[in-house]
């Protein structure tokens, strides 16, 4: 459960960051969370099938730093991937 929450909230973070960041992207505040939380929750899920160490610690209950910093940096990247996918759409269809 901790995994989900560290990644969704990672995810906002990096969709809100990414909105800013490049403001020709940018959706508004509640779109770039919403597109981050997404983003973060499915990429964050995706590392932890892929890599293996992750999800054996977090089952063996020694979720270490490693794998908070691995899901923080996942879920980040996440939420800004798919908040910048989801504001290049949204301008294509306004044009």
């Amino acid at each position: 459960m901790e995994q989900i929450l560290i990644n969704l909230v990672a995810g906002a973070l990096g969709g809100a960051g990414s909105g800013k960041a490049l403001p020709q992207f940018d959706m508004g505040n509640i779109g770039n969370i919403i597109a981050g939380l997404v983003g973060g929750g499915v990429l964050g899920q995706i590392i932890t099938a892929v890599w293996p160490s992750v999800a054996a610690s977090m089952q063996s209950g020694s979720f270490d730093v490693g794998s908070i910093v691995t899901n923080v940096i996942s879920g980040g990247a996440g939420g800004a991937i798919l908040q910048i996918i989801a504001g290049m759409i949204k301008n294509s269809m306004s044009k």
